[in-house]
């Protein structure tokens, strides 16, 4: 048994979720523009050290609450 995160969804093909399976957080990202990409991390650090640099700042600028609370859903995993 795993329990699914959403990180963020912005319509049926672009969102991210994480599941969290034992100590196994495997991150699914669905985009309209490169299908489904699979990342599988072994410790939450390992995980939110790949968010930062998936996420940066110059990505999001005017945005910046957006980029905040993609990080922060990442944070509370």
């Amino acid at each position: 048994m795993f329990k699914k995160v959403q990180v963020y969804k912005t319509d049926k093909y672009n969102m991210l979720n994480v599941e969290i399976q034992g100590k196994t957080l495997i991150v699914r990202e669905i985009s309209d523009q490169w299908g489904e990409e699979c990342h599988t991390f072994v410790s939450r650090p390992e995980m939110l050290h790949w968010a930062g640099n998936r996420f940066r700042s110059a990505d999001f600028v005017g945005r910046e609450d957006e980029l905040e609370a993609i990080m922060q859903a990442f944070r509370s995993i």
